[in-house]
């Protein structure tokens, strides 16, 4: 009995300290955003782990990080930045300033980002001209300044994301480097795949207009030649003339679905769906399984055709 009990010490010992190793060697890269957390572990693999700042649920254009987050910002060795995001705006100086011996890489860096102008807000414009329902207004202390962020909302942007996570790794941890390209690989195979499955469901659409109230699925309308109607002005809510032009524009448009997200309020969204006979879907283009959400989005729109 009583070796059984020194055993039994001795293995709880040997586990702890494990553990404390395990804890002590990892190596952790900080990203802004769920979709992010979830390209980078793809390639990470068990190379590094992954702390994710902003949380399922809260929006990146308002979101204050904890003192603990803040904490385990300071303990990773990279910071992987989507570009341009409001969270990003606000913190990433005083990140920066707090944390000089760690290194930043920009995930958005060699893609070709649409810039805001004073036409986002005419609803006549449809979302693949690259002039119109670019921008993203404020919210609260946050802005975009004239750049829109959601980059990892479209094909482009997601190889974009993937190939400069690539070269972050490799760049942190240069000997594993074969290791991060057979990952960087499976998930470039699997953008394919999710880009021929989307467009498999919206070639044959014929109604191609959508609304949705926070403007994150411009560089998806681009690439899919849809047009997106935005309800959102200047990250405020519409007046009630503005929300007249909308559901004009939708009609006019023949809009069939009005998509709502959970950071987002959504009475505005509920009375144009009234008002249009649109088919109400909630997404979240932030969620972690990008492309499963990508592919849901489309089915939307596919459903929607036929509501």
């Amino acid at each position: 009995m009583k070796q059984t009990s020194i055993l039994i010490t001795i293995l709880s010992i040997l586990l702890l300290t494990a553990c404390v190793t395990k804890q002590t060697d990892e190596k952790i890269v900080t990203v802004t955003i769920e979709p992010q957390r979830y390209f980078a572990e793809q390639i990470a693999g068990d190379k590094f782990k992954i702390n994710c700042v902003v949380p399922a649920g809260q929006s990146p254009e308002t979101y204050d990080p904890t003192p603990q987050q803040m904490i385990q910002v300071g303990r990773s060795v990279a910071y992987l930045q989507i570009g341009h995001i409001g969270f990003e705006l606000a913190w990433m100086d005083k990140i920066r300033e707090n944390n000089p011996k760690l290194t930043f890489f920009d995930t958005s860096e060699g893609f070709n980002l649409l810039k805001e102008t004073a036409e986002e807000h005419d609803h006549g414009h449809d979302a693949h001209d690259h002039d119109a329902h670019a921008g993203e207004g404020t919210h609260h202390h946050h802005h975009h300044g004239g750049v829109d962020p959601h980059i990892w909302s479209s094909i482009a942007g997601a190889k974009a994301i993937a190939w400069n996570t690539l070269n972050a790794f490799i760049a942190l941890d240069p000997d594993n480097t074969d290791y991060f390209w057979q990952n960087y690989n499976k998930l470039s195979d699997e953008i394919d795949k999710t880009d021929a499955e989307i467009k498999k469901l919206l070639d044959p659409l014929t109604d191609r207009t959508f609304i949705i109230y926070h403007p994150a699925l411009t560089y998806f309308a681009n690439e899919f030649n849809l047009t997106q109607l935005c309800i959102e002005m200047d990250g405020k809510e519409p007046s009630p003339a503005q929300l007249k032009q909308l559901v004009e524009t939708a009609r006019a448009n023949n809009a069939r679905v009005v998509f709502i997200q959970q950071e987002f309020d959504q009475k505005n969204a509920e009375l144009i769906a009234r008002e249009t006979g649109c088919k109400l879907t909630v997404i979240n283009p932030l969620a972690y399984d990008w492309s499963k959400e990508m592919i849901h989005i489309a089915k939307a729109l596919a459903d929607g055709q036929t509501h």
